[in-house]
């Protein structure tokens, strides 16, 4: 017999459950039940009614007595308690036939199910990386447009060619020029080198041509002073005589 559970409040909330039997004696117990036919802890249970039946046709037959209509009576009374017995059976076998045939395409279910979450995960990869090229694409084509637009500010190839060659014209006349310069330069250094060297020579002959006159001058001035004595120390020679 199933004792059922009750919940016992107290002050200030309300304790879990306590049943008398744990969840692995329920499923014995809900066996038993089937078997016995045993739904209700009132009244006698079918298998001990079937039992009793039984037992009284059997002790009706083994009795000498010309009874005949005692056991017809009790025989129908016990095919009428197996037929009763029966009925639950059957009903019991095709609820499990059809929790077993519930249960097949559950699992059935369960497997699509499975089968399309996977086949989804795989889809949501692919889109990932759809979503990730799709990305650089963008990217990409953002970049062409910026160079597109400023190849577009840029002026036609033509111009362009033409502005190069202007250019390159003008280098070559400013190579040509710096050339020219170069030479010119280079011969303003040699001819001044040159007006260096002879002005060191002029220089070298100045200096030595007023050497040669201040030695000059000093003879002279030798000379007249001692002219100058010799005049002066005659008359006096004179005056003496």
């Amino acid at each position: 017999m199933l004792v059922k559970g009750r919940k016992v409040g107290v002050r200030g909330g309300e304790m879990a459950a306590h049943y008398a039997f744990g969840p692995s004696e329920d499923d014995t117990i809900i066996k038993h039940r089937l078997l016995t036919r045993t739904t209700t802890t009132r009244g006698e249970p079918p298998l001990k009614k079937l039992q009793k039946k039984f037992a009284a046709f059997a002790l009706e037959i083994d009795k000498d007595a010309d009874n005949y209509s005692d056991c017809e009576r009790l025989f129908k009374a016990f095919l009428q308690e197996m037929v009763t017995f029966e009925l639950p059976l059957l009903k019991s076998k095709a609820v499990i036939d059809a929790n077993l045939r519930e249960k097949e395409s559950f699992n059935e279910l369960q497997e699509q199910i499975q089968s399309q979450i996977l086949q989804a995960r795989a889809d949501i990869e692919d889109l990932k990386k759809q979503l990730e090229e799709s990305k650089i694409e963008r990217q990409h084509k953002e970049e062409c447009e910026a160079i597109r637009r400023l190849v577009a500010l840029q002026p036609p190839r033509s111009e362009t060619q033409n502005i190069i060659s202007d250019l390159e014209k003008e280098i070559a006349c400013l190579e040509a020029e710096d050339v020219a310069t170069s030479r010119t330069l280079e011969l303003r250094k040699k001819q001044f080198s040159l007006l260096l060297h002879v002005v060191d020579e002029l220089q070298n002959n100045i200096e030595d041509e007023q050497k040669s006159l201040a030695e000059e001058l000093r003879l002279a001035l030798e000379q007249k002073n001692n002219s100058m004595e010799d005049v002066s120390g005659a008359p006096e020679a004179m005056t003496v005589d």
